[in-house]
């Protein structure tokens, strides 16, 4: 049989569930003092009051923790609803404002604003606010460090002060405290904007009236910068994405406006090589060049030969504009426009080769331009085979001079050269040209050359070699360089030397002087002259080198003999460090960059030398006469019969 409940377990009891039914009517705190009144007013004893108030308290705490629960719950609803806001905005404008209102609706602040960090001028600048009434606070920048908001954007770290203006752990300065003043804001709290680990901006949510900031508040306001970093990279992106779009779209429209102009210019330019085919083997194919240019540019065409005589078409309406306007083709290389008339030159050893000239009512592209001087290029190459069919013994001219310098000794080399009409008694200046280009076109183009100039050329590798009238071998040298790097696309490099006139007879001399020209040459490219050309005097003391064989190896034996010996034992690079070292003035960092390896070495390597060398390498007379020993060690490497 079950006890009975004595009236003080009863009034206990009757307390407990007065609590529960509060908590569950989510009853205000005033409420619950109704318990304790009640039982005060029946008479209760002093225990049961004090029970009672345990009660209360405990039932308080209770309803504080579902309350904290509940608003942490709404405000993560909050940020998932925020979140889903943001994906679905596409424009930076429209998410930075969704994200400013957002923070002042969550925090329920009297402002919300956002500033971006400007890597630029390095600081951050008020991009977006809601709820603002200054003029001059919409226009704020805040340096690095300044204000609340500028040391959240340097320190990455969120800050927040229940009275800004009497909070000294902020730098004021007189800009922000005015815009901060005109504003009326008193209570702020800034969070930063993460990407990883950079800082984009801050985010801020602020009160104009004095207002301490929950660490439930900062953490609410922290998950939304997050949320807000990403959507906010995440619009920046799609933004770029749509203006390289729009580049791309913009390019393939001009890359379609463009394809019937290059497809023309295909068309025109394949049919062009097959006449230069066709021609080299009948000697002909100007008039068919012409054809090619009338039917694919239209207008009328005129090609004028190296004395401006018409070949195709009429001359009776050139005036000497015209003529003005080929030189400068010929100089730039490109057509030239005078008046309803374009005009594309080419010459060969500065002697113009041919004219086209083509009138038109309508505009020419630059595309049909160049379309032009293929042509152009296509006309000379078949004047140029009609010459070399005329012309036969080129070829004969060219065994001659391949014998004049690799073998002087055969007889009867002078009778060859007289019957040829060339006298190697007159001056002569031997030309070596180097080249990477077509050994074919260089080979056409020296042969041309020789043909026009009355002399000899032949083609040996990658070098082609001129015999020319003449007794200034600089001069013949740099005009070589120059019209066979023109030909070629590429740097052609030229050393010269005299080829006349030595008491051993004009044939040693000319194999004399392609040993000079061609370590000359060679001295160019070393000296990092490609492109250049020069005789040996031109070369101050380098030519001592190259134009009389003097005796070097025991200079450079007694200068870097050691270095050298033991790069070769070693197979390690210490000349080439000792270049590099050199070549950067002495800088250990600037040697370690040019040769990509480690300071420590670079410094093991010059320890190395030291040791090698002697430690007073580096003295001034050492350091001179090691840096000219190496300089003659690549020249030499470079230059070969030295």
């Amino acid at each position: 049989m079950e006890r009975a409940l004595t009236p003080k377990a009863t009034r206990k009891t009757d307390g407990a569930y007065a609590y529960l039914d509060l908590l569950a009517r989510e009853a205000s705190a005033v409420e619950f003092e109704g318990p304790i009144l009640q039982a005060r007013a029946a008479g209760a004893d002093s225990a049961t009051l004090e029970e009672l108030e345990r009660a209360k308290v405990a039932a308080l705490q209770v309803r504080a923790v579902l309350r904290r629960r509940a608003k942490r719950e709404a405000e993560l609803s909050a940020l998932f609803d925020t979140a889903s806001d943001l994906a679905g905005l596409r424009d930076l404008d429209a998410v930075l404002e969704a994200i400013v209102h957002r923070a002042r609706q969550l925090l329920a602040t009297d402002i919300a604003y956002m500033t971006l960090n400007d890597p630029e001028r390095g600081d951050t600048y008020m991009r977006v606010t809601d709820g603002s009434i200054s003029a001059s606070f919409r226009r704020l920048r805040l340096p690095m460090g300044a204000g609340l908001g500028g040391l959240v954007a340097q320190s990455g770290t969120p800050y927040n002060t229940a009275d800004y203006f009497a909070d000294p752990r902020f730098r004021h300065t007189n800009t922000i405290d005015v815009a901060v003043h005109e504003e009326g804001l008193v209570a702020i709290l800034g969070v930063p904007l993460r990407l990883g680990t950079q800082v984009i901006g801050v985010l801020f949510a602020a009160n104009r009236s004095a207002r301490p900031f929950a660490q439930e508040e900062v953490a609410l306001l922290c998950s939304l910068a997050a949320h807000a970093a990403v959507a906010i990279d995440t619009a920046r992106l799609l933004q770029e994405t749509r203006a390289a779009l729009t580049e791309l779209s913009e390019a393939n429209t001009l890359i379609r406006a463009h394809s019937e102009s290059i497809e023309r210019a295909a068309d025109a330019h394949d049919r062009m090589t097959g006449l230069v085919l066709r021609g080299g083997l009948r000697g002909g194919g100007v008039e068919d060049v012409a054809a090619v240019v009338t039917e694919v540019l239209g207008g009328r065409l005129t090609v004028l030969d190296d004395e401006g005589r018409p070949l195709v078409g009429e001359s009776g309406d050139l005036d000497t504009g015209v003529f003005d306007a080929a030189q400068s083709s010929r100089a730039l290389g490109r057509t030239v426009k005078r008046g309803d008339a374009y005009v594309a030159s080419v010459d060969v050893g500065a002697a113009p080769l041919c004219t086209l000239v083509l009138r038109t009512d309508d505009p020419v592209s630059d595309t049909d331009q160049r379309i032009l001087e293929r042509a152009a290029i296509v006309t000379a190459l078949l004047l140029l085979f009609r010459r070399s069919v005329a012309e036969a013994e080129g070829r004969v001219r060219g065994e001659l001079l391949d014998d004049l310098v690799s073998r002087p000794e055969l007889r009867g080399l002078d009778d060859r050269a007289r019957r040829l009409g060339v006298d190697l008694d007159a001056p002569h200046v031997l030309v070596v040209a180097r080249h990477d280009g077509q050994r074919e076109r260089a080979a056409f183009w020296a042969s041309s050359q020789a043909t026009l100039a009355h002399g000899l050329a032949t083609a040996r590798g990658d070098e082609v070699v001129l015999l020319l009238p003449g007794d200034r071998p600089g001069a013949l040298a740099r005009r070589v360089a120059a019209e066979l790097s023109a030909s070629l696309g590429r740097p052609a490099t030229a050393g010269a030397a005299p080829a006349s006139g030595p008491a051993s007879g004009p044939v040693a001399a000319v194999a004399s002087a392609y040993s000079e020209a061609r370590r000359c040459a060679g001295a160019l490219v070393a000296l990092g002259r490609t492109g250049d050309g020069a005789s040996a005097e031109e070369l101050g003391f380098v030519g001592l080198l190259v134009g009389e064989r003097r005796e070097v190896s025991g200079f450079l034996s007694g200068a870097i003999g050691p270095v050298l010996d033991y790069d070769a034992r070693r197979g390690t690079a210490l000349v080439k460090t000792l270049n590099a070292y050199f070549g950067t003035g002495g800088s250990l960092s600037r040697t370690a960059e040019a040769l990509h390896i480690h300071v420590n070495t670079v410094t093991q390597r010059l320890d190395r030398v030291g040791q090698l060398l002697g430690e007073d390498w580096q003295e001034p007379g050492r350091a001179l006469e090691i840096q000219l020993a190496l300089r003659l060690h690549r020249l030499r490497t470079h230059m070969p019969d030295t």
